[in-house]
């Protein structure tokens, strides 16, 4: 099992969506976030330090996924968050240990949507 951790600009959202319900990829989480990557509007320098001073809004997507599905939610968000440009966002995949669904108490496969 897998969390995947998608960071996309706001604007690409509902083409991510789309993509991942159309891959059978359903159970998920979205956030609004701040941050900053390649995209450098306002850098200071303050005590020999250089530092980037203007945070982004961006989307970040938690999605829990077995390991069968992580190729697959990696392409989807690859394909439908590109535009070509500095910014098009991260996607991190961390192990996960233990996964609960609160309803059931269904635990770890049984818990992740989609398993196929």
């Amino acid at each position: 099992m897998k969390l995947v951790k998608a960071i996309i600009r706001p604007s690409k959202l509902p083409d991510v969506l789309r993509a991942l319900y159309q891959a059978k990829i359903t159970g998920l989480t979205v956030s609004n976030v701040r941050g900053h990557g390649g995209e450098v509007k306002v850098v200071e320098t303050y005590r020999g330090t250089t530092a980037k001073m203007e945070l982004k809004d961006k989307i970040m997507i938690d999605i829990g996924v077995s390991d069968e599905f992580v190729e697959t939610a990696i392409e989807v968000i690859c394909d439908s968050a590109h535009t070509g440009h500095v910014g098009d966002g991260k996607i991190f995949v961390q192990p996960v240990e233990r996964i609960i669904r609160v309803r059931t108490r269904e635990e770890d496969m049984a818990a992740v949507t989609p398993v196929r």
